[in-house]
């Protein structure tokens, strides 16, 4: 029987030969087995395999990556043009974390959204703490409006007007 060994076929990739048996087990990939039990893969598998590694550097969840694959004929290599079709559905997730990543970047010098760290001049974006109604982690970054904190009810007590301290 002809094909790769697990090793060639993680030399081929850049991928430990750990996460192809990983691979393996998720459905991902599935090898040939010779009468000793040996995995061999083919030319094929490291274009599959490559398919799950973009993917995955993309930060596209395994099950979708999955999903996305169960839609090629039994076993089929992905094609540029499958590839063409299968990215397509990624795309909306990665506009999503395009949009989340460029907000933290343009704020990563401002008030971190919080309230917890910049009390003393967060007076204009969040008086009294109020960003904590919104619940817990940074509200703002998470995407609530300073706006909508400014119109919840003020916290009683406490204050918690010193620079640095929690809420």
């Amino acid at each position: 029987m002809a094909g790769l060994s697990i090793g060639e076929i993680a030399a081929r990739t850049g991928l430990a030969v750990s996460a192809i048996r990983y691979y393996e087990t998720e459905g991902l990939v599935a090898p040939l087995r010779t009468a000793g039990g040996q995995r061999r893969y083919d030319r094929g598998d490291i274009r599959r395999l490559s398919f799950v590694m973009i993917a995955q550097r993309l930060g596209v969840p395994l099950a979708e990556v999955r999903a996305a694959l169960d839609t090629l004929p039994e076993g089929r290599t992905p094609t540029r043009a499958d590839w063409a079709r299968l990215s397509s559905r990624f795309r909306a997730g990665l506009d999503a974390r395009i949009a989340a990543l460029e907000a933290l970047r343009d704020k990563l010098d401002g008030c971190i959204g919080c309230g917890c760290l910049s009390l003393n001049s967060c007076g204009l974006y969040n008086p009294a703490d109020r960003a904590r109604r919104g619940g817990p982690g940074p509200r703002y970054l998470l995407g609530d409006a300073p706006a909508l904190a400014s119109t919840a009810p003020e916290r009683q007590g406490g204050g918690g007007d010193d620079e640095g301290g929690p809420p």
